[in-house]
């Protein structure tokens, strides 16, 4: 199937935009744009598509608009939210409609819904969810580092950065702090880890001050595990898995630390959103903004212990998901990807992604064995060589 038609839903957001423009760079020019104001629409439409393609109001909010904008496409890509309040509600429309569906969101709330209630259409269409940087990437790029090693034991994920926090972002953390994992649950679980295969609660610890290579300056460190890299470690066998968060932003890191215990006490919801979005700029200020992963896997390659080691930087998480919405796009409607429910990093090849990302100029990565001196490039903070291949 090749798609003639894509509707990006949050065309004017900061990732609709960029997967527009990717969209367009990868050579689909017959695109419907579509958000809730038309003035925006308009001004992506001039100035990434040069006026070629369809502008068309709607509102994940607004079933009847949402089916009106889905009707026509051969594929919706939503890049819309917040992901957490409506769930596997685009996917639902643009089935509904006859279309596929990418969603760079959607995680395990989304898959669920559409496991226990099927579509009749979904038989014969694909909808592929977590297909942006995070989740997406983050489950991703590990199986990229996995194929360099015959087993794999162990893997270590820093990821975060500095960089504005938009309004749907905003609103999404804090969804997540009671939504957006598996059966209604919390995204994941803070100082949590993989040990012997499985979830541990409380194995791990937060660290204000610390140095991580491939992170400029001291950062804050937050160990988290959410359902995607407790399927990650499943689907590489890993026995150890450690996830942590970096927080560059004093402000911002604060703020997430204290959101708990300011709902709980009643805060407004959306007034916390707006001070998420305000300590972000206030971290940002004066400074370029980045965002970076870094995955270390330990295993064996020929017999031998073995370590392979994965970096990501890119100025923009916002422009990296939308460019990875757009390949995924680019996938289903190359008939790459077989019809059913699936999560991207399941169906995606990873070196094929990565070379896509890195041909739009979304993110510069870095992948290598581990040197000789990593061992103590950790233990004194020293960062390590930046020698190896993309």
């Amino acid at each position: 199937m090749t798609a003639t038609t894509i509707g990006v839903l949050g065309a004017s957001g900061a990732v609709g935009r960029a997967a527009v423009r990717a969209l367009r760079d990868l050579g689909h020019t017959a695109l419907r744009l579509g958000g809730r104001t038309e003035q925006p629409l308009r001004a992506v439409l001039a100035e990434e598509l040069h006026g070629q393609g369809h502008i068309r109001t709607t509102d994940l909010a607004d079933p009847a608009a949402l089916a009106a904008f889905a009707r026509g496409c051969d594929l919706v890509l939503n890049c819309a939210g917040p992901s957490y309040r409506f769930g596997a509600t685009a996917a639902r429309a643009a089935l509904g409609a006859g279309a596929h569906c990418v969603d760079v969101a959607g995680d395990d709330p989304a898959a669920e819904n559409l496991h226990d209630e099927p579509p009749p259409q979904l038989a014969g269409h694909t909808v592929v969810l977590s297909a942006g940087t995070l989740p997406g990437l983050s489950s991703l790029l590990p199986r990229l580092a996995a194929r360099r090693l015959d087993t794999a034991d162990s893997l270590t994920v820093y990821c975060g950065g500095l960089e504005p926090c938009s309004p749907t972002v905003a609103a999404d953390l804090l969804l997540s702090l009671t939504s957006g994992g598996p059966e209604g649950g919390a995204y994941g679980e803070a100082l949590a880890a993989v040990r012997g295969g499985r979830r541990a609660a409380r194995v791990l610890r937060a660290a204000r001050d610390a140095l991580v290579p491939g992170f400029p300056g001291r950062v804050a460190l937050v160990p988290f595990l959410g359902e995607e890299t407790v399927r990650l470690a499943a689907a590489l066998g890993l026995e150890r898995a450690d996830w942590w968060n970096v927080h560059p932003g004093p402000r911002v890191h604060a703020l997430l630390t204290s959101l708990p215990a300011a709902l709980a006490a009643g805060e407004e919801p959306r007034l916390l959103e707006e001070r998420l979005s305000r300590a972000a700029g206030v971290d940002l200020a004066g400074r370029s903004p980045y965002y970076a992963m870094e995955f270390r896997l330990s295993g064996r390659a020929g017999g031998r212990p073995a370590e392979r080691w994965l970096r990501l930087r890119t100025s923009s998480s916002y422009r990296l998901t939308g460019a990875m919405g757009a390949l995924t796009a680019d996938a289903v409607a190359r008939g790459a990807v077989p019809a059913g429910t699936h999560f991207a990093c399941e169906v995606l090849d990873p070196e094929e992604v990565v070379s896509g990302l890195v041909a739009l100029g979304a993110a510069d990565f870095l992948v290598q064995d581990a040197p000789p001196t990593a061992a103590a490039g950790r233990a004194t903070g020293r960062d390590e060589a930046e020698e190896g291949e993309l």
